[in-house]
C-alpha cells in the first residue's frame, strides 16, 4: 500500500518567552507591561499613553529564538581580530551571542565591533528575511553561563530596520512605487482602448472596463484608509469566544495569545467552546488554563479565575452553535471571535474595540497574517494574498464603512446584535439547504443590512493556513461556495448603502462569476476561430498580477512580494474553475480541511461505493 504523503513542517518564528506567562496584562497598577518593567510608557502631549508608539517599542523589544552564525570583526591592540560566533536570539535593536572559548576579553577591551551573518526567513517576523554585510554593535553585557560557554549581548548602531532601509529598502520603496504608478497608467490607457472598441465586442469589452475599474478603485480608496486611533480611556467590556473542533496543534498557544492581553482584566474574559473533538483538543484546552491558572496564583494580580474556562459540546453541532453558546454565556458587552488556530497580537483587543466609539457600528474585522509564511511555495502565496486581500481589498470597504465580510481569524461584534441575529443565523438555509459554514460572512450579512462594519488594521493575528495544494483546494472550495451564497444575499440590500460602495459590490459580483467565460473565451475560443494569440488579455493578466505584487513589496518590504504574480497567474490556472463548480455544488455540508461529521459521513459514503466497485471487479464472469 502506498502511504499517504505527510504535510511539511510548518515554519513559524519563535517568540523569547518572558519569564511572566501573562507578560502583557496590566497589573493593579496599570503600569506593568513586556518591554518596560520599570512604568515608563510612550506618553501624548495630554499626558496619556501614545499606543502608536508604546507598541512600536515593544515590537523592537521583542526577542527571536535563532540560530545563526555570526561573524564578529573588531580591532584590539591595532590588529583586525575575526572570529564565528552563534547567535542565541535577536530583535531589532540587538541579539545575543554565544562566544567561542577566550574571546570574551577580546570584545570585552573593543569598543565597536562589525557583524555579518543572515536572517534566515521565518526567523523573524516577515520583512526582516536579508544578508547583513556590516552591521555596527557594541558589547553592552557579559556573562558566564557556568557551563564554560560565555554569552555576550550586544546592542546594534542602527536597528536592523533602519538598516534594511538604508542598504535596500528605500530603493525597492522607490522601485516598487514607480511600478505601480506605471501599471496603474497602463491598465488605464488599455481600458481606454476597450471604450474605442467596445463597438466591436461590447460584452468582452464591458468586463474588461468593469474588471479594471473594480480593481483600480480598491486600491484607490484604500490609499485613504486610516485605523482608528487608539483611545486608553476607551475600555468596552469584551469577551473573546474560541470554537474549536479538532485543534490540538495549535489551541493552547490561541488560548494564551487571547488572555495575554494588554487590556484591563476586569472587562476581558475568554471563553473556549469545544465542539466535541476527535483528538486531543480537550486535553490541550484543560491543560492550557490549569498552566494559565497556576502562573496566576505565582504570580497574582491577573482574576484569571473568573475570566477563563472552557465548555465542551455534548455532541458536534457545528461551528454556528459554538460561536452562538458562547454568545449567550458571555457577560460582557463586544464580541471577539477567534479562530482556534490563530494568535492574536498582545495589543489586538485594545485596538479592535476603538470604531465601536461610533454607536452605529455593529462590527469591526482585525487583520490576518499568515503565521507560517515561509513553510513552502503555497504559503508564501497565500501570505501575500492575505495581505492584500486585508490592507487593500478590506480597507477600501472600510472606507465606506460596509466591510462585506468580517474574517473568522479575528473579527469583534455587539453582543446585542449577535443575540438579536443569533436563531436566524442558526437556522440559515439558502435554495432550501441548511447553511454549515460561511458563518463569519453570513453574519456579517445580518449586521451589515442595518448597522456599519468597518476594519481595524492595526488589531492584528496569526493565522496557520493549509501547507499542501489538497487542503488549499479544499478550503478554498468551501471559500467559494459561502461567498456565492452571502454575496446574492448581499446583492439583495447592499444598494441601499453609499452609491459608489453599491457600484463597486455589484461589480466585485460580477467580475469571478463571468471570469471562467471571459478566459475560456480569450485563451481558447479566440486563438482557435480566430487564429490570433490574445495579447492584450495575456498583458492585462500579467499587469494585475505585477500591480499586486508591487503593492505587497510597497507596502511590506517583504521578500515574499514575487509570489503575488504567482498566485495570480495559479488562480487564473487553477482556483478559477472552482467557482462553476461551486455554482453546482453550493448545497455541500463538508468542509473538506477538518473532520466534521459531515466530512466523516463523506468519507464513509465513499468508502462503500469503492466497496462495491471491488466487489464488482472481482465478481466471476
Amino acid at each position: 500500500m502506498t502511504q499517504k504523503k505527510q504535510p511539511p513542517a510548518d515554519v513559524l518564528y519563535e517568540e523569547k518567552a518572558d519569564r511572566r506567562l501573562l507578560s502583557y496584562v496590566p497589573d493593579e497598577s496599570g503600569l506593568r507591561s513586556n518591554h518596560d518593567r520599570r512604568g515608563h510608557h510612550e506618553v501624548d502631549a495630554d499626558g496619556k499613553i501614545d499606543y502608536r508608539l508604546y507598541e512600536k517599542e515593544d515590537k523592537s523589544g521583542q526577542r527571536y529564538m535563532v540560530d545563526y552564525d555570526v561573524t564578529v570583526s573588531f580591532y584590539y591592540q591595532g590588529q583586525r581580530e575575526q572570529f564565528v560566533a552563534k547567535a542565541v536570539d535577536i530583535s531589532t535593536t540587538g541579539m545575543l551571542l554565544r562566544l567561542p572559548l577566550g574571546k570574551e576579553q577580546l570584545i570585552k577591551e573593543s569598543d565597536k565591533l562589525k557583524l555579518k551573518f543572515k536572517i534566515t526567513p521565518g526567523s523573524m517576523p516577515e520583512g526582516y528575511e536579508m544578508k547583513i554585510s556590516s552591521l555596527k554593535a557594541t558589547c553592552v553585557r557579559l556573562f558566564d553561563r557556568g557551563d564554560g560557554s560565555v554569552l555576550c549581548g550586544v546592542e546594534f548602531t542602527d536597528t536592523l530596520a533602519q538598516y534594511a532601509a538604508h542598504k535596500r529598502q528605500n530603493y525597492l520603496l522607490a522601485a516598487s512605487a514607480f511600478c505601480l504608478g506605471i501599471v496603474t497608467l497602463v491598465i488605464i490607457l488599455m481600458r481606454a482602448e476597450s471604450v474605442v472598441y467596445f463597438r466591436f465586442n461590447r460584452w468582452l469589452y464591458l468586463y474588461s472596463i468593469i474588471a479594471a475599474t473594480f480593481l483600480l478603485s480598491r486600491y484607490f480608496f484604500a490609499t485613504f484608509y486610516r485605523p482608528v486611533k487608539i483611545n486608553p480611556d476607551f475600555t468596552p467590556g469584551v469577551t473573546i469566544i474560541v470554537p474549536c473542533f479538532n485543534e490540538e496543534n495549535w489551541i493552547k498557544t490561541t488560548i494564551l495569545s487571547c488572555i495575554n492581553q494588554d487590556y484591563p482584566p476586569e472587562k476581558l474574559e475568554v471563553i473556549i467552546i469545544d465542539d466535541c473533538s476527535n483528538d486531543s483538543s480537550v486535553e490541550q484546552i484543560r491543560g492550557a488554563i490549569q498552566e494559565i491558572k497556576a502562573s496566576d496564583t505565582a504570580q497574582g494580580g491577573y482574576m484569571v479565575e473568573e475570566r477563563i474556562r472552557y465548555i465542551v459540546q455534548p455532541y458536534n453541532q457545528g461551528k454556528r452553535e459554538a460561536m452562538a453558546r458562547g454568545a449567550k454565556e458571555a457577560k460582557h458587552e463586544l464580541l471577539v471571535f477567534v479562530d482556534s488556530d490563530s494568535f492574536l497580537d498582545p495589543f489586538a483587543i485594545r485596538n479592535i474595540v476603538q470604531p465601536f466609539k461610533d454607536k452605529e457600528m455593529g462590527g469591526v474585522s482585525g487583520r490576518t497574517d499568515v503565521a507560517n509564511t515561509y513553510t513552502n511555495t503555497l504559503t508564501r502565496m497565500q501570505a501575500v494574498r492575505y495581505y492584500i486581500a486585508f490592507r487593500i481589498m478590506k480597507a477600501a470597504e472600510s472606507f465606506f464603512d460596509s466591510v462585506t465580510c468580517l474574517s473568522g481569524p479575528l473579527s469583534c461584534y455587539r453582543r446585542d446584535l449577535v443575540l438579536k441575529y443569533s436563531d436566524a443565523w442558526l437556522n440559515q438555509t439558502f435554495l432550501g439547504q441548511k447553511a454549515t459554514f460561511g458563518d463569519d460572512r453570513s453574519m456579517t450579512n445580518f449586521i451589515l443590512r442595518h448597522h456599519r462594519t468597518s476594519y481595524q488594521d492595526s488589531a492584528v493575528c496569526r493565522t496557520i493556513v493549509p501547507n499542501s495544494y489538497a487542503m488549499f483546494l479544499k478550503q478554498q472550495m468551501r471559500w467559494k461556495r459561502s461567498w456565492l451564497r452571502e454575496s446574492l444575499i448581499a446583492a439583495r440590500y447592499i444598494w441601499k448603502k453609499e452609491p459608489f460602495m453599491s457600484l463597486s459590490f455589484y461589480m466585485g459580483l460580477v467580475v469571478p462569476i463571468a471570469a471562467p467565460i471571459i478566459v475560456l473565451y480569450n485563451l481558447i475560443y479566440v486563438p482557435i476561430m480566430h487564429r490570433v494569440f490574445p495579447v492584450t488579455f495575456v498583458v492585462g493578466m500579467l499587469l494585475m498580477s505585477l500591480m499586486m505584487s508591487m503593492a505587497q513589496l510597497f507596502l511590506r518590504r517583504s521578500t515574499t512580494w514575487i509570489f503575488g504574480m504567482w498566485f495570480c497567474l495559479y488562480y487564473e490556472m487553477v482556483l478559477l474553475w472552482q467557482m462553476p463548480v461551486a455554482w453546482f455544488t453550493f448545497w455541500k455540508s463538508t468542509w473538506g480541511t477538518r473532520l466534521t461529521p459531515a466530512d466523516l459521513k463523506e468519507m464513509e459514503k465513499k468508502g462503500k461505493k469503492m466497496e462495491r466497485k471491488e466487489q464488482k471487479q472481482n465478481e466471476p464472469e
